[in-house]
């Protein structure tokens, strides 16, 4: 099979090719070990399955499932595997046509068996009758029992657990028709000879295989200790190269997973407690085990193994000092030093502390303690309508925090980071000491925290993005943190406050509401680009008239980039909702195709980012900034636990406000401006030009002038000996002022070496965060300022998240120098880079 980066030669569309109008998968039962030596995790998954309707269940007369427009996929000649043990291709094809198929999203995996699971041992202790002394399992039988597994309430989760744990341990059925199956490029299917439908299928069964070295949804590197690691890459092709799945969103299930890996290591993952591993055996392995209770897409299964360390908290002394700097609440203050009280014996690296995060509530003295988290009418989540506004869960049965009355004041769920040694200090300057901040913060304008606990990793330099959000746990980029750690002052941590401030909105949006096309992924990141700007202003404490100033700035930068970004991409990437009214429609098996999710161009592009908030920013200066976030409230409410599209929100928001429809704003209209066609709205037009002339792109705009000036009066003086000049004082700026100033400044079109190194010294800019050295960096290149060039250098090599469209930026130039330096970082990073932004560079530079 080809290697990851040539998974689609043909389309850059992306196959869904699990047949859940069929059958689903209710829950996995993963059992894995994870070899550094050869790269590879191998082991075996178990799936307990419950077919669908009837009359939905009948198999087509052709094997495999569709696509979305109904043609079928014909497998991949190189990656195709036949198999019941040893036995070849004919033995499925030549089954009966009629037979009943599973298939599987599954990439890159070698499966080696497919099993029937007996579960006698275990239903019989339950009191389900024995199957009868013949070949076959009655399938009666262990239909019934999985079903009472199924239909367990919430309450007994525990119990569930253990039942599905001690199932995934029964053995394979040892008589009886086997499981023949069949791997082709995108998909494993699975066949029980003589069995016609999914209800008739076998409920439980084990797969044995291993992850290929190269499989797109798994990363094996180094991390900045030069250490080895892995991780899921969160990659177009999600988890199917980690284990077969159903990767359709609609496909949620619940999950458990035990993990060996190496003694000196420590293993991350989407769970609702900290594992405490556990010896295995004579070994040298530790085993970590994981469990989750909501149903997720398996998309959101996360899994990272590595040399990382706990990142240290501070005493509890600095650490109260610090909340009473800045979030200013006695409460949240108080449950914060309780926390560093829980675990004083907590060595740095391997042992997690062990919180009962679903049996933590707050003190009842503080429970609904007031916070002075920036804006009043945001300081404190109410909750007085709770039981009296008609919204109630409408989700299925499972766990839930929202209805926890415990969970509804619980501002700072218990969280914990995790990097490299070498980046610990900066970790904790510049994550740690932020995420009470945001996550109370987040509290304030959202709510009740989704999920229990949150693990935050520092992922290696290839990483392809500034974050990544997953059930219990975050990555982020080293991008995020500060050249140098800063001292007092939120202004130079405002790129890891705001990412992490995104990342914590998506647990709201994108992980316990989803999309329910993932085409749709406005819905995700608009939401989350929208909220980090509020929940971060709020975990700084500012004023209102701050706020607005702040985000008026932060609107127009990002009016810039989504102009420069659609001048520079083709039309058909730039919709929101590609499919249209068909947005949501699947095949009669369930199968789909999602659109452009391989082309490499959309992975680094951030239209529906952008396009996606400023949708928001227009709803909300229709019905004001607070009744938008109530609404939010609202529709967390109503939708938690369930998979949307974007007219279910557009619908309940219309709904909510009906005098909008009297002005003319209708469903019909918000989808031809925003989500149906290419280009910017009109309103975003009209709305740039006020963003442009806001208070503190005004001051940008004064200190643009002075530097323009000092560089007219350096070019003019030439040769010309050197006077004595007057001395210019220069604005301090924010950051995402300086990020303005240098955004204009690359628009003018000569700039003085003086200049440049005046530019330098004046904002120590080799130690600015990211997004203002990504613009230095432009400037540098723009300008062939070689003084500098090793600011670029650093930059790609340390920035990788950031650094690939730069890459481009020195090839036009068509500068020796300038192509030299492209051609060299990419020789020093090729091996750790993300596939797809290596695809991506080797195309500008080779």
């Amino acid at each position: 099979m080809e290697p990851d980066g040539e998974l689609n030669p043909d389309t850059d569309d992306l196959p869904l090719r699990a047949n859940t109008n069929h059958i689903l998968v209710r829950h996995y039962v993963l059992d894995l070990t994870v070899c550094f030596d050869k790269k590879i995790i191998s082991g075996s998954i178990v799936l307990f399955l419950e077919p669908c309707s009837a009359e939905m269940a009948k198999t087509k007369a052709d094997i495999g499932p569709e696509t979305g427009d109904g043609a079928r996929q014909e497998p991949n000649e190189e990656g195709t595997k036949f198999g019941s043990d040893t036995q070849g291709s004919d033995l499925f094809q030549s089954s009966n046509a009629e037979d009943f198929t599973l298939v599987l999203d599954c990439c890159d995996l070698e499966v080696s068996k497919v099993e029937e699971v007996d579960t006698d041992s275990v239903s019989a202790a339950l009191g389900f009758p024995l199957t009868a002394a013949s070949e076959d399992i009655s399938v009666d039988s262990q239909a019934g029992f999985i079903q009472h597994l199924f239909s367990m309430p919430s309450s007994h989760w525990k119990e569930k657990h253990r039942l599905f744990s001690l199932c995934s341990r029964s053995p394979g059925i040892q008589k009886g028709n086997s499981l023949h199956f069949h791997t082709d490029r995108w998909s494993l299917q699975v066949k029980k000879m003589g069995v016609t439908t999914s209800q008739d299928f076998p409920r439980i069964i084990r797969i044995y295989y291993m992850t290929r070295t190269l499989g797109g949804s798994v990363r094996w590197t180094k991390d900045q200790d030069n250490r080895e690691c892995v991780y899921t890459a969160g990659s177009p092709i999600n988890n199917r190269a980690l284990f077969p799945c159903q990767e359709p969103p609609v496909a949620m299930s619940t999950w458990q997973a035990r993990v060996r890996a190496p003694s000196d290591c420590v293993v991350l993952m989407s769970g609702e407690e900290e594992a405490v591993p556990a010896e295995d055996g004579d070994t040298h392995f530790l085993t970590w085990n994981y469990y989750v209770t909501m149903p997720m897409p398996a998309s959101t299964f996360t899994l990272a193994v590595g040399h990382w360390c706990r990142v240290p908290t501070e005493t509890p002394s600095a650490l109260e000092n610090e909340v009473e700097g800045g979030v200013g609440c006695s409460c949240l203050k108080a449950e914060l030093v309780s926390e560093l009280a829980k675990s004083p014996g907590e060595v740095v690296r391997g042992a997690p502390c062990q919180i009962d995060s679903r049996d933590k509530a707050t003190n009842s003295d503080s429970a609904f303690c007031h916070s002075s988290l920036g804006h009043k009418e945001l300081s404190l989540t109410d909750y007085s309508g709770m039981e009296d506004d008609g919204i109630s869960c409408s989700h299925g049965d499972y766990p839930c925090r929202f209805t926890e009355r415990s969970a509804w004041s619980q501002r700072v769920v218990p969280h914990r980071v995790f990097s490299p040694a070498c980046l610990l200090q900066k970790a904790q300057m510049g994550i740690l000491k932020l995420l009470p901040r945001c996550l109370a913060a987040a509290h304030a304008v959202l709510g009740v925290h989704p999920f229990p606990r949150l693990d935050v990793l520092i992922v290696p330099a290839g990483f392809s993005s500034l974050g990544m959000a997953s059930p219990h746990i975050i990555f982020l980029s080293q991008s995020v943190l500060c050249k140098e750690c800063p001292g007092s002052g939120l202004n130079r941590l405002t790129l890891s406050g705001s990412r992490i401030c995104h990342e914590i909105a998506h647990s709201w949006f994108g992980l316990v509401i989803g999309a329910r096309d993932w085409t749709e992924e406005w819905i995700s990141e608009g939401f989350a680009t929208f909220l980090e700007d509020i929940i971060w202003a709020q975990a700084q404490q500012l004023s209102s008239r701050q706020t607005a100033e702040q985000f008026d700035l932060k609107a127009l930068l990002r009016w810039r980039r989504l102009s420069d970004e659609l001048q520079n991409s083709n039309e058909e990437l730039q919709i929101l909702r590609p499919n249209m009214d068909r947005t949501g429609q699947v095949s009669d098996s369930g199968s789909s195709t999602i659109k452009h999710a391989l082309n490499p161009d959309k992975t680094f592009m951030q239209v529906h980012y952008l396009k996606g908030y400023f949708l928001l920013r227009f709803l909300a200066s229709e019905v004001g900034d607070q009744h938008l976030i109530d609404f939010f409230r609202l529709f967390v409410k109503k939708y938690h636990g369930q998979l949307v599209l974007s007219q279910d929100f557009l619908q309940m928001f219309l709904i909510t406000f009906p005098h909008l429809e009297r002005k003319g704003l209708t469903l019909s209209a918000i989808y031809a401006d925003w989500l149906d066609r290419p280009g910017i709205p009109e309103w975003l037009h009209e709305r740039s030009a006020v963003w442009s002339q806001a208070r503190l792109v005004e001051e940008v705009k004064a200190e643009v002038v002075k530097w323009i000036l000092s560089s007219r009066t350096h070019q003019a003086k030439g040769r010309k000996r050197k006077r004595a000049e007057p001395k210019v004082n220069y604005k301090e700026l924010t950051t995402e002022q300086l990020v303005m100033l240098l955004e204009l400044l690359l628009e003018e079109s000569e700039l003085s070496v003086s200049s440049m190194r005046a530019l330098h010294k004046t904002y120590n800019l080799q130690k600015q965060d990211a997004e203002v050295r990504h613009r230095w960096c432009e400037l540098v290149v723009k300008h062939t300022y070689s003084q500098a060039y090793c600011d670029v250098e650093d930059f790609l090599l340390h920035d990788q998240a950031m650094g690939v469209y730069l890459y481009g930026e020195l090839m036009v130039q068509e500068d020796p120098e300038q192509q030299a330096l492209a051609r060299r970082c990419l020789t020093l990073v090729q091996e750790e880079m993300d596939q797809s932004a290596r695809r991506v560079v080797e195309e500008m530079i080779l």
